[in-house]
């Protein structure tokens, strides 16, 4: 059911956010709260699931059904609750700490899965709520004093990763762009099947170089693509700051027969007697 004109006011709580001054994460949750007015589902029909991390407590920042889950676990929630609730819109909140470390095999399997659901990862290339240790996302040769000459590990690709395993949606958008997010989250969630949504946010506390990104973003240059091997070209030889829509696939949203099978629990008892 749409319900018409809803605002951005009608998906926010009165939880003040605790973020530091100057993190995109506050323009993330704007857009967030404006593509839900524009979708015009009422909040009692969206859930947002989290795991943990900066990112991870928007559930409290808004008005809808929320989950604050544990580490690494917020698109296993979010599928469940699809699968078991499929007239809700789920949408699921990680950063890159969460999402592509200790959550990696989580998104390999949630895109290869296709359950209809969004996910929005809050890419700041650092761990910020735990002072700043370097993540799956941060460059080889990021200097710091928890990794000083930086790790040289090669970083995660998000975007290859999410088109290589089988996502139905694949973007990039850029947290000071609330205009440009807000359209793609809308998008996101339209479309069928596993939407992964990167927004490159930075931290201002741990990673101040980051406020240049918003020198450095750039919408593509080529239009999107339902071809898989033409994205994958894209985004292998795109720089990590374009953004918009990557790829728009015609994979079928897996769904689950979900029926009430719950009765007497007697029986249920007599089955595990020994």
């Amino acid at each position: 059911m749409n319900v018409p004109n809803l605002k951005p006011k009608d998906f926010t709580s009165d939880v003040t956010p605790v973020w530091c001054p100057g993190c995109g994460d506050f323009h993330v949750l704007m857009s967030i709260t404006r593509a839900l007015a524009e979708l015009g589902r009422p909040p009692e029909d969206i859930a947002v699931i989290s795991g943990i991390g900066c990112s991870s407590r928007i559930p409290a920042y808004t008005n809808c059904y929320g989950f604050h889950g544990v580490h690494g676990r917020s698109l296993s929630l979010a599928a469940g609750l699809k699968i078991a609730r499929p007239d809700l819109t789920v949408l699921a909140m990680s950063g890159d700490g969460d999402g592509f470390s200790i959550g990696g095999n989580h998104f390999l399997h949630a895109c290869r899965r296709n359950v209809d659901m969004t996910y929005i990862v809050m890419d700041n290339r650092v761990y910020g709520m735990t002072k700043g240790q370097p993540s799956p996302t941060t460059e080889p040769d990021w200097d710091s004093a928890l990794s000083p000459g930086g790790t040289g590990l090669s970083p995660f690709h998000p975007l290859v990763i999410a088109l290589a395993s089988g996502a139905n949606f694949v973007a990039r958008e850029f947290s000071g762009n609330i205009k440009g997010c807000t359209k793609t989250i809308v998008e996101a969630v339209n479309h069928p099947g596993f939407s992964f949504v990167e927004i490159l946010s930075p931290c201002v506390t741990f990673r101040p170089d980051e406020k240049e990104w918003k020198n450095q973003v750039h919408g593509a240059s080529v239009p999107e693509t339902d071809d898989p091997a033409r994205a994958a070209r894209r985004i292998m030889t795109d720089d990590g700051m374009n953004t918009g829509i990557l790829y728009r696939g015609q994979r079928k949203p897996y769904f689950a027969s979900v029926k009430n099978t719950f009765g007497e629990i007697a029986p249920l008892e007599r089955a595990f007697e020994v």
